[in-house]
């Protein structure tokens, strides 16, 4: 039989039928006929209230592409590549779904359709299916049961949430339709589902059209299945009018169509649900008795970040803003995510700006802009486009004293700023950019130098959580309160151990290094130099929850709001 290193070798090849337990409860969301309207946040919301309930819940979600992972997607066509404990690369829904219930996930919460039909595939060459003519079904249903049967296992979910990528008109989505229709069929009473579907109101008509809906739900029908409930996404609320328009047409009853308007804060969203007792149709519909409710964390955090009244201002640096005419913000989600977490815990209000790094590279007299913002932060990245303006703006930040935040390409830029400004190396770079460099401050991981001469590109980084050592009296240290920490990461590339000493002797120190002391996990400048300077070659932003801050973001901005008070009080 193939191996795979995603499913728990006791789940059984095939149990469409037979391997799940009749208590477990599955909810699967889908989505209508546009895509990017929250559907995501929507099955993550659904867990919050359910977990809330005192049930335990697990999320997943299935992404209908061929892609084996997220890993090697683009960000500005994609989004933020998440990437897990077990250092599996995925969609940034996993994000949603990790900082909603505050847990991690687990690497079988995350299924494409190119994990799924590769094993059925490589399970064939290795005659695993005995000479059999291999069908999608049974054949891949079975496999996509399989997988979340294997998730259930893993996390002892009571109720397994499972978002189904894309829109339900798209036909590659129609064989995890067609598995959950398979395990409707053995369990009616378990399973449910949710269909996430958006009511535009065009700007010349001034009316909310539910026509949209309507098609969503005949087509969700042609698959052999009907919503239970519909979530109804518009700019506003759902009115009486429009909810019996939509109970009368798509046949499903008026207390089981949920208004879910925009709003300011995606963590109000699971409060709002609450308003209109979601969590209870669920359970009835689930044929779960109710158990405890308890928000009463999760509305403190909400209502701490909405009367937050002092301002900071953040500039992020990057590169994967621009889109066209638009700006891409789920490149950053989890940073944005982080920063709104630490500031609302703190009381502050955020405003954050997008900065091109290309803008101040080809003028550089824009770099004078940035004294206006109280924290400048350059998120993870790769490549040449933007990185001497990035470069410039983090040698700004350093000599002007405004507290400076780096993650990941972060941290390795502000480590080459460092030795062109403090060692006079003025040609030092990564080899990532100048393979020629004759200070090469940060190289190529040893091990990743074949994988890149054979184009072995997916899943081949230093991925997942790894464990790191940190420096006694140091920014880190304080920020985190303990000696080692683990934390995730997504490189190639790390700082040249060759040149360590020399850049320690230039006044950076490098505050937390694996354990062996090979690899620098963060660099700093101390603070009797700077009052915030630091970068990490891991990404603290996908640890970072409501209820739980991340350590070094709640550092950044009590730096960053001590300079917001000096500025005010200055003026």
């Amino acid at each position: 039989m193939a191996k795979t290193f995603l499913l728990d070798k006791n789940i059984r090849p095939n149990i469409p039928t037979g391997g799940f337990r009749a208590k477990a409860k599955y909810v699967f969301v889908l989505g209508g006929v546009m895509s990017g309207v929250g559907k995501g946040v929507t099955a993550a919301s659904l867990g919050k209230i359910l977990s809330a309930r005192g049930f335990r819940v697990n999320l997943m979600k299935i992404d209908p592409y061929l892609n084996v992972d997220a890993g090697t997607m683009n960000p500005v066509e994609h989004g933020e590549v998440f990437v897990l404990d077990s250092g599996l690369e995925c969609d940034q829904d996993m994000g949603n779904y990790e900082r909603f219930l505050d847990q991690p996930a687990v690497h079988e919460n995350y299924m494409t359709s190119g994990m799924v039909y590769k094993y059925v595939i490589d399970k064939e060459r290795a005659l695993g299916y005995n000479g059999k003519c291999v069908d999608p079904v049974p054949y891949i249903s079975a496999e996509i049961l399989r997988r979340i049967e294997a998730a259930r296992v893993k996390t002892k979910a009571e109720i397994t949430v499972v978002e189904i990528g894309g829109t339900v008109g798209e036909f590659q989505n129609e064989i995890f339709i067609e598995a959950a229709r398979q395990l409707k069929l053995k369990d009616p009473h378990g399973v449910a589902f949710v269909l996430v579907s958006y009511l535009p109101i065009p700007g010349k008509l001034g009316e909310m059209k539910t026509k949209p809906t309507q098609y969503a739900v005949r087509t969700v029908n042609s698959y052999g299945v009907h919503p239970d409930i519909i979530i109804a996404r518009s700019d506003r609320p759902l009115d009486r009018m429009r909810k019996e328009k939509l109970a009368f047409s798509s046949n499903v009853p008026i207390d089981q169509i949920i208004s879910a308007p925009d709003v300011a804060n995606i963590y109000d969203i699971p409060l709002n649900f609450e308003k209109d007792g979601l969590s209870t149709t669920m359970l009835r519909l689930l044929s779960l008795k109710p158990r405890q409710s308890d928000l009463q964390d999760w509305r403190k955090a909400v209502e701490k970040m909405k009367n937050a009244e002092s301002v900071v201002k953040i500039g992020m640096v990057g590169k994967y803003f621009k889109t066209g005419d638009f700006v891409l913000s789920d490149a950053y989600i989890s940073v944005i995510e982080s920063l709104k977490h630490a500031a609302g815990s703190l009381g502050k209000k955020l405003e954050l700006d997008w900065l091109s790094g290309e803008d101040y590279e080809t003028d550089p007299k824009k770099l004078k802009t940035l004294s206006a913002y109280d924290g400048i932060l350059v998120p993870g990245g790769f490549g040449t486009r933007g990185v001497e303006g990035i470069i410039q703006s983090i040698k700004f930040a350093r000599e002007n004293q405004i507290p400076y935040f780096g993650l990941c390409y972060g941290m390795q830029l502000a480590v080459i700023e460092q030795a062109r400004s403090a060692l006079k190396k003025t040609k030092a770079n990564t080899t990532e950019i100048d393979k020629a460099t004759p200070y090469p401050v940060i190289d190529i991981l040893p091990e990743q130098k074949q994988l890149m001469k054979d184009k072995n590109y997916g899943g081949t980084m230093r991925l997942g959580a790894y464990p790191a050592k940190l420096k006694e009296g140091t920014l880190a240290a304080k920020a985190y309160g303990t000696e080692t920490i683990s934390e995730r990461h997504r490189h190639r590339y790390e700082v040249n151990p060759d040149l360590i000493s020399e850049l320690e002797a230039g006044g950076l120190i490098f505050s937390g290094t694996s354990p062996d002391g090979v690899l620098m996990e963060i660099a700093e400048l101390p603070t009797k130099v700077h009052p915030f300077f630091l970068g990490t070659q891991f990404h603290p932003e996908f640890k970072s929850t409501p209820l739980e801050p991340h350590p070094l973001f709640l550092s950044f901005i009590k730096a960053v709001g001590e300079r917001a008070r000096h500025s005010r009080q200055a003026k």
